[in-house]
């Protein structure tokens, strides 16, 4: 049995122009396996990671034939259910740590609220589970940054108190929604790095979304290529640069390379069925 089950999953959200959909009868099964997700911005991959935690709130609603989580249906189940699953059993990583971190408490308050509100440990216990997470993800100097603020941290930095966030409680299932987008690529690759060792050794299943064809098709096993809220194509990671959908060789058109002609980049060719 698959540990994560979707089936025509819809996400829609209502205007005063009426619905509007984000994903469109989305379908896929993960075990434990790296699962990219790629597209343009807007084509419903952001969506999808929250659908799945039920994050999605009013006017937005999510409609599903099938979403269950190690057997548990997560449409039936309850907010105080959800709440159990969401960080305990499956985390989930934000694109920008600015946005994601609380400005006002110190990031040593922040990785042991968790700690000591659903887990009951005491400060000291807390403490050291902490600093052994951020030890995880490679922080020199864990007990300083235990005692900064938010706005005192390089975005690898914060990036990285994130990751160690999610993974304290040791989640079966860690959606990545873009981690690495607002980093330079020396620290996107250190970044990628600890991920990669993180989700071997604790056996995590990992939903990476991106935009990022050419880090996707390096890092990840599986590779969904979203548009206008649909999968199009479901390919093997290391066969993405040889997919053959319109729009997946659409956007690999697109990819700058390094040495090559210059003149401007070809752009999509949104005709055809697929993209209705």
């Amino acid at each position: 049995m698959s540990l994560l089950d979707i089936k025509n999953l819809r996400v829609t959200f209502d205007t005063e122009t009426g619905p509007v959909q984000a994903v469109r009868g989305v379908s896929f099964s993960l075990n434990r396996e790296r699962l990219g997700i790629v597209g343009e911005s807007g084509s419903g991959k952001t969506m999808t990671g929250r659908a799945v935690l039920r994050l999605i709130r009013p006017p937005g609603r999510i409609e599903a034939d099938r979403m269950t989580f190690d057997g548990q249906d997560l449409m039936a189940a309850s907010e105080r259910d959800m709440r159990a699953l969401r960080g305990k059993r499956i985390g989930m990583i934000m694109q920008d740590p600015k946005f994601s971190l609380n400005p006002v408490m110190t990031v040593g308050r922040q990785l042991t609220e968790g700690l000591r509100l659903r887990d009951g440990l005491g400060r000291a216990d807390a403490s050291a589970k902490a600093l052994a997470a951020l030890k995880a993800v490679q922080i020199r100097d864990p007990e300083r940054v235990m005692g900064a603020y938010p706005h005192e941290l390089s975005g690898g930095m914060g990036q990285r108190v994130m990751i160690a966030m999610m993974l304290i409680p040791e989640p079966d299932l860690l959606i990545a929604d873009e981690p690495t987008s607002a980093l330079d690529v020396t620290v996107q690759a250190e970044v990628l790095s600890i991920l990669d060792n993180l989700v071997r050794d604790r056996n995590m299943s990992l939903i990476f979304i991106s935009h990022d064809l050419r880090l996707v098709a390096r890092f990840c096993d599986r590779v969904l290529v979203m548009y206008k809220g649909r999968i199009v194509e479901e390919v093997a990671a290391g066969k993405l640069l040889e997919a053959q959908h319109p729009y997946t060789r659409g956007l690999l058109n697109c990819l700058p390379r390094i040495g090559g002609p210059r003149e401007p980049l070809p752009g999509l060719d949104r005709t055809g069925a697929w993209a209705e």
